[in-house]
């Protein structure tokens, strides 16, 4: 299989369709689409969810804390703690671990979340850092939000811009490359992209609301998230391109690599779907959050991509797009 997350068809196939549901206090357990699990302890929930950071190579601290407390921000949830697992290759020094650290806990302590438990190793199983954190997070059981819960006429919101993780791991990583290309401020503002990463502040503002479904958007980019809602909740989406919002670093840096800004990993962009969208949007605005409405779901079970005159079907998520940057690289 290409490099990336397993395709959902076969993730389907191999992995969730062998799991038994045992236990009457799982809320959420494993499917397409779900950013996280959730278990019932009465009055409140219990939300958790587990991500490894593998397509970066720099500010893998940083990215691991928030990429975990966004999917549990997408469950309207607050993050509480973190269980962090560091796997180091080796010849890893004693400060490469230190700065990781360092991002680490800078990270936690922006968000008010603690750090709580894992596991630091030195290994030839990997080649370079690999950062594996699981998340916890606490919301009443009727503020719970899933990606799941999508429902037909719901307006189709993303805050910030698409391809903002993305753009920050291309520009760290080939920050030489592109500094010839396109010049040093041009890159440090795209590097920069990397502190606006977490989307808690909307997840947070959008379960208050009262909305009907949440995605953060991460791996296979804008239409990822839309076909992932839409697999999960058994509904349709169309979504015109016009309307989402996209970083002029960003239609540069994939304009040099060839790369599709709307399949491209967007840490920092969360996906949303409600009635009275524009009223979220607007209080989403006053709270300082770009937020864009930038389609519809639909009842038909068709996702589709609007462009000018153009419509296509949206498919399922090959590699994320980010990987095409990386190639021939150790």
């Amino acid at each position: 299989m290409d490099i990336g997350k397993v395709p959902n068809s076969v993730l389907n196939e191999i992995v969730i369709n062998k799991i038994k549901a045992n236990r009457k206090e799982i809320l959420v357990g494993p499917k397409i689409g779900e950013d996280c699990g959730a278990v019932d302890f009465g009055k409140d929930v219990c939300v958790l969810t587990s991500d490894p950071i593998t397509g970066a190579a720099n500010e893998i601290g940083y990215l691991a804390v928030h990429v975990s407390c966004n999917d549990i921000a997408s469950s309207g949830a607050e993050p509480l703690g973190l269980l962090v697992t560091i796997l180091a290759p080796a010849g890893t020094k004693k400060e490469d671990i230190e700065t990781v650290m360092h991002e680490l806990t800078e990270a936690a302590n922006s968000l008010n979340v603690d750090i709580i438990g894992g596991h630091t190793e030195i290994t030839a199983a990997v080649n370079r850092m690999v950062i594996i954190s699981t998340a916890v997070g606490k919301v009443q059981k009727d503020k719970l939000v899933t990606t799941s819960g999508a429902q037909e006429g719901d307006d189709i919101i993303v805050t910030k811009s698409a391809g903002i993780e993305g753009t920050a791991i291309i520009a760290h990583d080939n920050e030489n490359e592109l500094v010839d290309k396109l010049g040093k401020d041009f890159v440090e503002r795209a590097k920069a992209f990397i502190k606006n990463v977490s989307v808690v502040k909307e997840g947070l503002i959008a379960g208050a609301f009262g909305v009907n479904s949440m995605h953060d958007v991460t791996e296979g980019g804008i239409l990822g998230a839309v076909w992932e809602i839409s697999e999960a909740s058994d509904k349709g989406a169309v979504i015109y391109k016009e309307l989402v919002p996209v970083e002029d670093e960003t239609l540069k840096i994939c304009e040099i690599y060839g790369i599709d800004y709307l399949r491209l990993i967007s840490s920092g962009c969360m996906m949303i779907t409600c009635k009275n969208g524009q009223e979220l949007v607007e209080r989403l605005n006053s709270n300082g959050i770009k937020a864009t409405i930038i389609g519809k779901v639909t009842g038909d079970g068709k996702k589709k991509l609007v462009c000018g005159d153009e419509i296509t079907d949206i498919g399922e998520s090959a590699a994320d797009e980010l990987y095409k940057t990386q190639i021939g690289k150790s």
